[in-house]
C-alpha cells in the first residue's frame, strides 16, 4: 500500500528509543501502543508460539520512500523485541518499495510472505518471501522467491491499483486463493487468483466482489466468522455456521460486509454491499485505516490490527522524530446478532493495569462534572456503564439522521444538552477544561417508537495548538437500553483514545495533541450535559504501565530467541 508523505517514522527514533526516554520530551508517545519506525502494518502472524508483526518502515528518512519490511516479535503482543528488516527493495520489481503484503502458513507449516513491489514506473506487482531457515522460531532472515514476480498486472488491471495481497485460504480442491485490492472500470475490486504451489497463479474469471460505489481497495481482508462461537476461525475453513467478512480499506476508513461464500465456485453473496442502502459497517469509526487480521492458533482466536495516522502536520511529525503507530490488537467476533461484529482489546493487555480505582452507582446529575482520581489520566484504562431513568422522555429521532459522524458534528457536539444525554468521558481534560476530548452517548427516540443510542467523539476541543485536525466521530450502537446498561471502555494512551461502546459493538479511535493536559496535568472525568440524570452503575479505571520494547541494537543480548 503505498502513502502520501507525511505518514512516516525515520530509523532514528527506533534507534534512539529503549523505553526510559523522558515524557516530557516526547508527550506524545505513546506507552503501551506498539509504535513502530514506519506506520502501517502488513503480514501479522504466529508461528511456533511467536507472534510476528512486519511493517512499513523507511530507514533513511521521515517522509514516504524506501519501504522495506521492518519485522519485530512478540510472546504476549504486549512487548515486543525489534529485529533487522525481513524484506527491503533491492530487485527491479521493487524498486519504489516492498509495499503491504500478507503472510500465509503452508499446509507443510512452512511460513510465506506474500506482498506487493512497485518498479521504477509505479508498477505493481504481487512476490513472494520465504524463511531462509523455517525451524528458526523468531524467522529472522527471509529471501525472495526467484520466480518473482509472481502476478504481473496484465489485461484490463490498471499497474498503478494493484497491490495489498491478503492472506490467503486453501479450497476443497487444494488449490491455494488469494485476493489482491484492485479498480478497474471505477470500481472497487477484491481480484482472485488460484494457485496449486504457490508460486504459478491464474486469475478467476470474476472478482472474489465488486463494488461500483467505491473506488480503489486497498488492504482488503477475508476470513470466516462463526455464528454463535465464541473463538476465532482459521482463514481456510469454509464449513459449519459460519459467514465470511470482506473488509475493504477506502476513503480512509476501513469498510466490511458480511456474506456467505461457496467454495467450490468462489462465489460471494453479500448481505449488503458497501455502501448501499445506507449501509456503512466499519471496523472503526475514526482514525483508523488499512488493518489486518489473522488466525492465533494457539488460543483459538482472530485478532485486528489497524493503523493509527496522525491528526497534527508533515512538519510536526520531522519535529517529533516519527509518526503512526498500531491500535492495541483487538479479538474479533460476530456478534450475537450476527449482524455486525464486534471488538475488544486482547485480554493480555490486563498484565499493564496497576492503580485501580472503582465506584459503583454514582448519580449524575444534570449538568455535572465528576473527576476520576487516583489514576495516571494520560495513560490509563477506564471501564465505565451507565444506567438510564427516564428513557420515555428521548427527544424524538429526525427519520433523515441516518450519518452518526454528522448527527454527532450538528448536534452541538458535547457541550450541547439534550434529553438524555451527552453523557460519558471527558479524556486528556486540563483542570479547567479548556482542554478535553469528549467521548459520550445521547440516547433518541425513532419513529418507530424504539431508542436510537449515538455514540460520538468529540476532538474539537482537545487542545489549543493550531493547525491540528480536530474532528468529531459518530456511531450508532446496535443496543436496547431498556434491556441493557450503556458501557464503554477507553484507552488512553497519551496522543491516542481507543473507545469501546456497547461492549466492542461500536468503536472510535482519536489521535489528540493536547497542550496543557500532558502527563501529570491530565485529568479524567465523567459528565452529563443531559436535562435528564444518569447513573453510573460501575466505573473501574486504572494506571497502565509501560509495554516492555527492546531496540534494534539489543537484540541480540536479549533473552528471547
Amino acid at each position: 500500500m503505498r502513502k502520501p508523505l507525511n505518514w512516516v517514522i525515520p530509523l532514528c527514533f527506533l534507534l534512539a528509543y529503549n523505553g526510559v526516554e523522558t515524557v516530557s520530551n516526547q508527550p506524545y508517545r505513546t506507552a503501551f501502543h506498539f509504535q513502530p519506525p514506519k506506520n502501517w502494518m502488513n503480514g501479522p502472524m504466529y508461528y511456533k508460539g511467536v507472534y510476528h508483526l512486519f511493517y512499513q518502515y523507511n530507514p533513511y528518512s521521515a517522509i514516504w520512500g524506501n519501504i522495506t519490511w521492518a519485522h519485530s516479535i512478540s510472546y504476549d503482543l504486549v512487548d515486543w523485541v525489534h529485529l533487522e528488516h525481513a524484506l527491503s527493495p533491492t530487485e527491479p520489481y521493487e524498486t519504489n518499495g516492498c509495499w503491504s503484503g500478507s503472510a500465509t502458513i503452508l499446509l507443510d507449516e512452512q511460513p510465506s510472505i506474500l506482498y506487493t513491489g512497485a518498479n521504477s514506473k509505479n508498477q505493481q506487482f504481487q512476490n513472494l518471501a520465504l524463511p531462509k531457515n523455517r525451524s528458526d522460531p523468531l524467522l529472522k532472515e527471509w529471501i525472495k522467491s526467484p520466480q518473482n514476480p509472481l502476478i504481473a498486472p496484465v489485461d484490463d488491471i490498471d499497474p498503478s491499483n494493484f497491490r495489498d495481497p491478503t492472506t490467503a485460504w486453501l479450497g476443497q480442491d487444494r488449490l491455494w486463493r488469494v485476493i489482491v485490492g484492485g479498480e478497474i472500470g471505477g470500481s472497487g475490486m477484491a481480484i482472485l487468483y488460484r494457485s496449486e504451489d504457490f508460486v504459478n497463479w491464474t486469475r478467476s474469471k470474476s472478482p472474489l466482489h465488486s463494488s461500483n460505489e467505491t473506488g480503489m481497495w486497498e488492504c482488503p481482508d477475508f476470513y470466516p466468522v462463526s455464528i454463535n462461537g465464541s473463538n476465532g476461525l482459521d482463514t481456510s475453513v469454509h464449513d459449519g455456521l459460519i459467514k465470511h467478512v470482506l473488509k475493504a480499506s477506502f476513503n480512509d476508513t476501513d469498510h466490511y460486509v458480511l456474506g456467505s461464500y461457496i467454495p467450490g465456485t468462489d462465489t460471494y453473496s453479500v448481505e449488503n454491499n458497501f455502501l448501499s442502502n445506507g449501509s456503512d459497517m466499519r471496523y472503526d469509526y475514526g482514525k483508523f485505516y488499512a488493518s489486518k487480521s489473522f488466525y492465533d492458533s494457539g488460543k483459538k482466536r482472530r485478532i485486528l490490527w489497524g493503523w493509527i495516522k496522525e491528526s497534527d502536520s508533515e512538519g510536526d511529525d520531522t519535529t517529533k522524530g516519527w509518526s503512526g503507530l498500531q491500535s492495541i490488537p483487538r479479538t474479533i467476533l460476530l456478534g450475537e446478532s450476527g449482524r455486525q461484529l464486534v471488538q475488544w482489546p486482547i485480554k493480555e493487555l490486563e498484565k499493564l493495569r496497576t492503580k485501580q480505582v472503582s465506584f459503583n452507582d454514582v448519580d449524575l446529575k444534570s449538568g455535572s462534572v465528576f473527576e476520576v482520581p487516583g489514576i495516571t489520566a494520560a495513560q490509563a484504562d477506564i471501564e465505565i456503564s451507565f444506567r438510564l431513568s427516564g428513557l420515555k422522555e428521548a427527544e424524538e429521532m429526525n427519520s433523515s439522521w441516518n450519518d452518526p459522524q454528522l448527527l454527532c458534528k450538528e448536534n452541538n457536539k458535547a457541550l450541547g444538552k439534550g434529553a438524555i444525554g451527552p453523557f460519558g468521558l471527558l479524556v486528556l481534560a486540563s483542570k479547567d477544561l479548556t482542554e478535553q476530548t469528549a467521548v459520550y452517548f445521547r440516547v433518541f427516540r425513532n419513529q418507530y417508537d424504539k431508542y436510537v443510542v449515538l455514540m460520538c467523539s468529540d476532538q474539537s476541543r482537545s487542545s489549543q495548538r493550531e493547525g491540528l485536525e480536530k474532528a468529531t466521530y459518530g456511531a450508532f450502537v446496535d443496543m436496547d437500553p431498556l434491556r441493557e446498561t450503556i458501557s464503554l471502555r477507553s484507552l488512553i494512551d497519551h496522543s491516542i483514545i481507543e473507545s469501546f461502546g456497547g461492549n466492542g459493538k461500536a468503536c472510535i479511535t482519536a489521535r489528540v495533541y493536547p497542550k496543557i493536559a500532558i502527563n501529570q496535568e491530565a485529568h479524567l472525568y465523567a459528565f452529563n450535559n443531559g436535562s435528564m440524570d444518569v447513573r453510573i452503575s460501575r466505573l473501574s479505571g486504572w494506571s497502565m504501565k509501560r509495554a516492555q520494547v527492546v531496540p534494534i541494537q539489543k537484540r541480540r543480548k536479549s533473552s528471547i530467541g
